[in-house]
């Protein structure tokens, strides 16, 4: 049995792919290589302790040698890009390979470099041995297991690399949505003004994807429009939503929102928004929404974005 220790974005997706590879034995992720002792998810989060959300495989290398894991291990990663995976963004969500055994340091460089030529761009993916590593907080441990609905930054191409491994199918997402959803997120209804909770919810907090759980809004940029539906002046982030523009019925063009991983429709936006804050209003279906109050984000998988609420909540006096 031997061990190697991988960070690759959100440990959660990156768990629960290599427990279903054949020939690993047990995983567990933690917090890796960072400055302080036994850190908290939310002091990771803050990108001061220097630390990457990181998964301790042992694996039996008769079953699957080192090689193997690596090679899987980039199938899962974008190795040229830095201190980001999917829509994760900071230094913990960089990718490393931490090694414990001195032999593995060859045949990792080795293999990154024979990768390299597979890309244009420099691989970024640090090496080094492992320093220390810190177990997670328990509700991290086998996150996608407790929660099969939970947000998965791994792309939908990602999943066949191991067999019998399925996080945000398609098919599951949409067993999980209501019969109003279904016919707003999937076929793109309106759901009747002021019939939405959100529209006059004033607590502070967060907007995700009612089907996938990504992070979509802050309430630092919900205002009221007076329209009946929640309205935001932006996204929490650039890649949260995507646009597309049509026209219809042959006159007014209007363009449309849908979430950035899930792909689904959330509502329209509109140039009526209030200058002094873009001028833009993103009016969305409440349907297509869930809420998740300051309180309850570390709890609900979202204590990285709770440094993003401090800044907005500091900025906003």
């Amino acid at each position: 049995m031997k061990d190697i220790y991988l960070a690759g974005g959100c440990f959660w997706g990156l768990q629960k792919f290599f427990d279903c590879v054949d020939g690993v034995i047990e995983t567990e992720v933690g917090y890796a290589n960072g400055i302080s002792e036994n850190p908290s998810y939310r002091e990771v989060c803050s990108g001061r302790t220097g630390f990457a959300e990181t998964v301790r495989i042992k694996y039996n290398e008769s079953v699957i040698p080192l090689r193997g894991i690596l090679e899987l291990y980039f199938k899962v990663i974008d190795p040229t890009v830095k201190d980001r995976q999917g829509n994760d963004k900071g230094t913990q969500y960089r990718t490393g390979i931490y090694y414990v055994d001195l032999q593995d340091k060859e045949e990792i460089i080795l293999f990154i470099q024979e990768q390299q030529k597979h890309y244009s761009s420099q691989i970024v993916t640090e090496v080094f041995p492992l320093k220390n590593f810190y177990p997670a907080e328990e509700y991290h441990q086998k996150y996608l297991d407790k929660n099969p609905h939970g947000y998965c930054h791994l792309g939908s191409d990602a999943f066949e690399t191991a067999r019998n491994y399925n996080c945000h199918s398609q098919d599951d997402v949409l067993k999980k949505l209501s019969k109003e959803q279904y016919g707003i997120m999937v076929k793109g209804y309106t759901e009747p003004p002021f019939s939405s909770e959100y529209v006059e919810n004033d607590k502070e907090g967060i907007y995700i994807d009612a089907a996938t759980g990504e992070p979509l809004f802050s309430s630092f940029d919900k205002f009221d429009s007076k329209s009946g539906w929640p309205s935001f002046t932006k996204p929490i982030s650039d890649d949260a939503v995507s646009k597309k523009t049509s026209s219809p019925f042959g006159t007014a063009t209007v363009t449309e929102v849908r979430s950035g991983s899930g792909d689904f429709h959330l509502g329209h936006v509109f140039n009526d928004g209030p200058q002094d804050r873009g001028g833009l209003r993103y009016c969305i279906n409440g349907s297509a929404l869930r809420f998740i109050s300051s309180e309850d984000m570390e709890k609900e998988g979202y204590g990285y974005l709770i440094p993003y609420m401090e800044k907005r909540r500091i900025d906003k006096l």
